[in-house]
């Protein structure tokens, strides 16, 4: 095992402490299976705010270019932005050669 030391608000400690037990399970147990689940999902257990690009929510803090790319390509993934295709690595480096 290892022990992980975090800083929380008295209240903030407080008022968990309350639901989990409340659930059945103790603080310690709550927060190793945020853990679980996190690594399980590659990516926090919980939906983010509504304004980032779904790719923006894998990373805690990208900087604004990241951001920016990671929105475009979410743009793309989700069909909301088309860009050229190709086939094969052939059909990408004879259009890059043009």
């Amino acid at each position: 095992m290892a022990t992980i030391k975090i800083k929380v608000n008295k209240e903030l400690k407080k008022q968990a402490d309350s639901l989990f037990k409340k659930l059945g399970f103790d603080t310690d147990t709550a927060l190793n299976l945020f853990l679980i689940q996190s690594v399980k999902e590659q990516a926090m257990p919980f939906k983010l705010a509504e304004d980032e690009c779904e790719l923006c929510k894998i990373y805690t803090k990208p900087s604004r270019s990241l951001k920016k790319a990671l929105k475009e390509a979410d743009k793309i993934i989700s069909g909301k932005k088309k860009v050229k295709t190709y086939n094969n690595v052939d059909e990408l480096f004879k259009d890059l050669s043009k």
